[in-house]
């Protein structure tokens, strides 16, 4: 060998560590499971992206997110859990209990953080903080407390209802948590409820109508995805059915809707980022806790309180109004 093929060569050596120190750190990948379509989410998927930003995450340069939409098909969360698993992300993110159930079943090893969800206990998300195969994490939204106070502030703003339709999804699996809530404040008040199910949006006109059959003044909405999606249209048949009604999302007051009372959603979104990052830097799944909402917005929508000829008591007013 010549010396300045063996020059060439020891130049060679000594400069492969070089490149391989010079090589760019993994940027983590992680999953995003919607069980909706994007135009019914926007506020909330740049609330989860503002939170992403507040921890320093730069969306294509330091973190990669993939995001999956269902498109109000819960039937097709499975397909797109196990899409993100294939794509072996580093965590999933889930819009609500749907998605993180379906996220679970794709995958036993992936951690699962949950924008918001029911009893995430009840649900079968989670367990006892540090027990074993407890895989999701995240804000827990809905609860029978929740339920019950809506109804004593629809009783509240009309002091006169009597009998209250009540609109929830028979197959989401927190509906039996919120109607427990529901059915317990109304037999504190004295007031007759109407079960309505609404699986899917063909049913959200078919429901109206039979609330105004069954005679009821009033409509009390569970959290559901479904009535969020559809949130103008329902606001829209209440005002033309003559229905008061509370909600459970702000944003269905916005929409035109009467009255909500819920925790703020986009926050909950927010946060879902802080679970993102305690994970992605190392924490154990198992270590981290089911967070509770801490603060809640009572929303009124005064001009189609006007609209209905309704005066809203002052002592209802101490909330946001529009």
């Amino acid at each position: 060998m010549t010396r300045l093929a063996v020059a060439l060569l020891a130049v060679a050596l000594l400069a492969a560590p070089l490149v391989a120190d010079a090589q760019p750190p993994k940027v983590p990948r992680i999953g995003t499971l919607w069980a909706h379509q994007t135009a019914a989410y926007p506020s909330l998927i740049d609330a989860f992206r503002q939170g992403l930003r507040e921890l320093g995450y730069v969306e294509g340069q330091t973190i990669a997110v993939e995001y999956r939409y269902a498109v109000g098909k819960i039937e097709r969360l499975p397909d797109l859990a196990a899409e993100l698993v294939r794509l072996r992300v580093d965590l999933i993110v889930a819009s609500n209990t749907p998605a993180a159930l379906a996220a679970k079943q794709a995958t036993p090893t992936i951690p699962i953080a949950m924008a918001l969800s029911g009893d995430a206990m009840e649900s079968g998300l989670s367990g006892e903080p540090g027990a074993a195969g407890r895989e999701c994490h995240g804000v827990e939204h809905y609860g029978p407390e929740l339920a019950s106070k809506r109804l004593q502030l629809l009783r509240e703003v009309i002091p006169g209802v009597s009998r209250v339709a009540v609109l929830s999804n028979p197959t989401s699996p927190y509906t039996r948590t919120v109607l427990t809530g529901t059915e317990a404040a109304a037999r504190m008040l004295g007031v007759q409820l109407q079960l309505l199910e609404v699986r899917a949006a063909d049913d959200i006109d078919r429901v109206f109508q039979a609330a105004i059959k069954g005679r009821a003044n009033a409509v009390a909405l569970t959290e559901e995805g479904l009535f969020f999606t559809h949130r103008a249209r329902i606001a829209a048949l209440a005002a033309k059915s003559r229905l008061p009604a509370i909600y459970p999302f702000r944003e269905c007051v916005e929409a035109g809707g009467l009255v909500s009372y819920a925790s703020n959603l986009a926050d909950s979104y927010r946060r879902a980022a802080t679970y993102v990052d305690k994970i992605l830097k190392g924490a154990k799944p198992g270590d981290l806790a089911i967070e509770q909402p801490t603060k809640f917005d009572l929303v009124i929508n005064l001009k189609t309180a006007k609209a209905l000829g309704l005066t809203i008591p002052s002592r209802c007013c101490c909330g946001r109004t529009k």
